[in-house]
């Protein structure tokens, strides 16, 4: 089998991350338009205690929204990477594809484990990423919980 390498998966990331952007603003943008608020700011202080700092600004704080978008991402790769091209469109685009560790298509609960690994591997400030440019079979943290390579498509 001919790995992905780091940079190759790295653009694919980028790729599925601006489509994943886009497709959630739209999602949001109808929501709001039927009269669910998706694009809601709450705007708070925070004060410096004894110092008498203070400082003000406006943080995201939806939970609909967040739940919605994790959804959406869940599905966007799973659903692609346990589909007949194994690959989301990301990485059809840079010409790479996820199999098992025998080279067979995922099912989807192998792609599900995957997708919620990659948790994990950001946790740990992103070292389980990293693992892909050091490992013999470029395997990310993700892939070796879930028992996945990710090649080169033929």
């Amino acid at each position: 089998m001919n790995y992905a390498g780091f940079w190759r998966r790295l653009g694919a990331l980028i790729v599925d991350s601006i489509i994943i952007g886009i497709a959630i603003g739209i999602v949001g943008t109808l929501l709001q338009a039927i009269g669910i608020p998706f694009f809601a700011t709450q705007s708070f202080e925070a004060t410096g205690g004894d110092a008498g700092l203070g400082a003000s600004a406006e943080v995201e704080l939806n939970p609909v929204a967040s739940i919605i978008s994790i959804v959406l991402i869940w599905l966007y790769y799973a659903l692609q990477e346990s589909g007949p091209r194994g690959a989301t469109l990301g990485k059809r685009v840079i010409g790479i594809r996820v199999v098992d560790t025998a080279g067979n298509r995922v099912s989807f609960a192998r792609a599900t484990g995957r997708h919620f690994a990659k948790y994990l591997s950001a946790l740990i400030l992103a070292i389980g990423y990293i693992m892909a440019a050091f490992t013999a079979k470029k395997q990310a943290l993700h892939d070796m919980i879930a028992g996945c390579l990710v090649i080169k498509a033929a």
